[in-house]
């Protein structure tokens, strides 16, 4: 049987580079784990959304198992992304065809296949503990926190 694809829902050509020591994988494991997987990646999220919020609005493409808020490595406090898990794999890559791209508290959200959540990930990678985007930022954005961290530094 033939199965139609959507570009949507087709894997990114985005790989975390730190996939190796986070699941002593190869190149090929990540592939194999993202093309079974019902995680996904949600990112531009602003530092104001809440965990209510993404259930309300990913549960509608289908049951959510869970969801995992990103968090500032050394303030716990949000930084912009979450993983959502969802029970099967037609309610995720549901998400991915509807919700990728929608607003989000004046946000334009990003979605993608996620390898699979493990406990550590949902820690900014940034050297200032948040995710690494918003410290080169240059532009204001009220919800991201404001300036990016290096124009924060030297202000």
């Amino acid at each position: 049987m033939a199965t139609i694809s959507s570009p949507s829902i087709e894997l990114s050509s985005y790989r975390d580079q730190h996939f190796k020591v986070a699941q002593n994988g190869s190149r090929a494991e990540q592939d194999r784990l993202l093309k079974q997987s019902t995680t996904l990646y949600v990112g531009n999220l602003s530092f104001y959304t809440t965990e209510e919020q993404i259930y309300e609005l990913f549960g509608k493409c289908g049951d959510i198992r869970r969801v995992i808020m990103g968090l500032d490595k050394y303030k716990k406090t949000p930084c912009g992304f979450c993983f959502v898990e969802y029970y099967n794999r037609a309610d995720a890559e549901n998400c991915l065809r509807y919700i990728n791209g929608t607003r989000l508290d004046d946000r334009i959200v990003r979605t993608d296949w996620d390898a699979g959540f493990i406990e550590g990930r949902q820690y900014g990678r940034g050297k200032t503990g948040g995710q690494v985007r918003d410290e080169y930022r240059t532009d204001y954005d009220a919800g991201r926190g404001g300036y990016g961290k290096i124009v924060q530094q030297k202000r």
